[in-house]
């Protein structure tokens, strides 16, 4: 049985290749990577049915851009961040903010947040986000990541008798599928950006 092999991710091109600079680079990216999450959540584009929102678009990045490994210490240190009570999540507010927030309707999908980072973060360490196809395809997935666990949430929350596809999924395909195809030529145009820089 073959093991699949890792190629670098945008991080790893752009952080210095061991030693204290690479850790120090590292934490720096996480925390940019934290600061981007709590910006992008907070961001509404006006659009119908509903405002885009950018959280996802953020994770999704974030995740391909970063790994797995890397990609899942930024996600956790968000949604720590937002566990303590800080105002980063779409939602979230003075009123309405911590382990409060995160156990009412939007809590599957913060846990859906987290999957699709270390899934898009897997397929990225698999090459998938140079390439404009494979790249839509990973995104994909990832929204599938997050809905699935969001769905369910709000099904064990409110009842499956209750509108659950009306609440928290149709009004957000459109806004989805945007954010999809933004992000599928942000990736593969980035990495080419890198190589012509590198070569």
């Amino acid at each position: 049985m073959t093991q699949a092999v890792s190629v670098p991710t945008l991080a790893d091109v752009l952080a210095p290749r061991s030693g204290a600079a690479r850790r120090v680079s590292q934490l720096a990216l996480v925390v940019l990577g934290i600061a981007l999450l709590a910006v992008a959540a907070k961001i509404k584009v006006p659009m119908w049915p509903v405002p885009i929102t950018m959280g996802t678009f953020a994770v999704l990045t974030v995740g391909a851009a970063y790994g797995a490994r890397l990609g899942l210490v930024t996600i956790l240190g968000y949604m720590l961040l937002g566990a303590l009570g800080f105002d980063v999540f779409a939602g979230s507010s003075a009123e309405a903010a911590g382990l409060e927030y995160m156990m009412g309707g939007t809590g599957g999908y913060l846990v859906g947040y987290v999957l699709a980072t270390l899934a898009l973060g897997a397929l990225a360490q698999r090459g998938w986000d140079r390439s404009m196809g494979k790249m839509a395809a990973a995104l994909l997935l990832g929204n599938v990541i997050i809905y699935v666990p969001g769905l369910i949430w709000l099904g064990m929350l409110y009842g499956w008798d209750k509108p659950i596809l009306e609440w928290g999924l149709t009004p957000f395909l459109v806004g989805d599928a945007i954010k999809l195809a933004l992000a599928a030529l942000l990736l593969p145009a980035t990495w080419k950006l890198v190589n012509r820089l590198r070569g």
